[in-house]
C-alpha cells in the first residue's frame, strides 16, 4: 500500500513526542489526522497550524494509529482506542514498557508494534550547524531506531512509518518486545542516564565542594567524557597504567559488585514496575 493512500492517526499530538511526530507527518506524503484532549495540547496543535480531530472521528479512519501519550496512560488509551479501529490496521507506541508489561488491549485485526529511537550517536559525524543543535534528532541529525512487531508481514509497511515520524533515519533494528525493553530502560536509561546524572553530581561536587573554578572542571569533564567513551566503547586509544589503576578504584568505590543483576528477568520487571507506577501485583 502506498503511503499516499494511508491515513496515520497521532493519539496525543499535542505532547513533546506528539508534536516531534506531528511535525514529521506533517510534510510527509501520507495523511495524517491529530487528536488531543487536555487544553494547553490542542493549542500547541493549533498553534502549530494543524487541527484537531476527535478520536471516534479520526481512528475509524486509520491504518495506523501512533500512541505518543505518557507511558503511564498508554494502558488506558489504548483500550480506548483499539475498539474503534479498523481491521488490518496498527498501533504502534513509542515506548516498551507498557507492550512488554502486558498492558495494551489486544484484539484480531490490529498489530501490535513498538518502534524507539536511539538518538543522534555520539560518533555521529555531525556535519552542519543544524545536526549539532538537534541533539534529540528527528529533525535534522540521523538516528537509527529499534523496534519490534507481532506480525512480520506488517514490518516494512511499519517501516515506512517510523522512518517518517524519527527521520531522518539510517537504520531500523528488529528485536523483540522483550530485548527492547532490556534496551530501554535497562541499557540506557538505567545505566547510560544514571551515569550522565552521576558525571552531573560528580562535577558539582568539583566545583561547589572542592573549590575549583567552574570553567575548568567542565572543560575537563567535557573532554574526558569524550576520550572515555571513544577509549571505552570504540577501543580508539588504550587507557594509560595510571588511569587502569583509577578506573579500578572507581569501580571498586562505586559500583556494587552485583551490578550486573539489573539484566535478570526479575529486575526488569521490578524497574518497569516502578517507571509505570503499577502495583506488583499487575505484572
Amino acid at each position: 500500500m502506498s503511503t499516499q493512500q494511508e491515513t496515520v492517526v497521532v493519539i496525543g499530538a499535542g505532547g513533546r513526542m506528539g508534536q516531534r511526530v506531528s511535525a514529521n507527518l506533517a510534510t510527509s506524503p501520507y495523511q495524517a489526522l491529530y487528536c488531543e484532549t487536555s487544553a494547553t495540547g490542542i493549542e500547541r496543535v493549533n498553534a502549530a497550524g494543524r487541527t484537531v480531530t476527535a478520536a471516534a472521528t479520526a481512528v475509524p479512519q486509520a491504518d495506523v494509529v501512533v500512541l505518543a501519550t505518557p507511558d503511564t496512560v498508554l494502558g488506558q488509551v489504548s483500550h480506548d482506542v483499539v475498539p474503534l479501529m479498523r481491521d488490518g490496521t496498527v498501533l504502534l507506541t513509542l515506548d516498551p514498557a507498557a507492550a512488554y508489561a502486558g498492558l495494551l488491549a489486544t484484539r484480531d485485526g490490529v498489530t501490535q508494534a513498538v518502534a524507539h529511537p536511539c538518538h543522534p550517536s555520539v560518533f555521529l559525524e555531525w556535519t552542519s550547524a543544524e545536526q549539532w543543535a538537534d541533539t534529540f534528532g528527528g529533525v535534522s541529525a540521523p538516528q537509527d531506531v529499534v523496534a519490534a512487531v507481532e506480525d512480520a508481514a506488517s514490518q516494512g509497511r511499519v517501516e515506512e512509518v517510523i522512518r517518517v515520524i524519527y527521520g531522518p533515519v539510517l537504520d531500523v533494528h528488529w528485536v523483540t518486545v522483550k530485548q527492547l525493553a532490556v534496551l530501554e530502560p535497562t541499557l540506557v536509561e538505567t545505566v547510560a542516564c544514571m551515569v550522565g546524572t552521576l558525571l552531573k553530581e560528580a562535577l558539582a561536587e568539583t566545583v561547589h565542594t572542592v573549590g575549583v573554578p567552574e570553567p575548568a572542571a567542565r572543560a575537563m569533564l567535557y573532554g574526558h567524557v569524550q576520550i572515555a567513551l571513544t577509549n571505552a566503547l570504540r577501543g580508539s586509544h588504550s587507557f594509560s597504567e595510571a588511569c587502569e589503576i583509577a578506573i579500578a578504584y572507581g569501580r571498586e568505590t562505586i559500583i556494587k559488585d552485583d551490578w550486573k543483576r539489573i539484566f535478570d528477568d526479575g529486575e526488569l520487571d521490578r524497574v518497569i514496575t516502578r517507571m509505570l507506577r503499577l502495583e506488583p501485583s499487575t505484572r
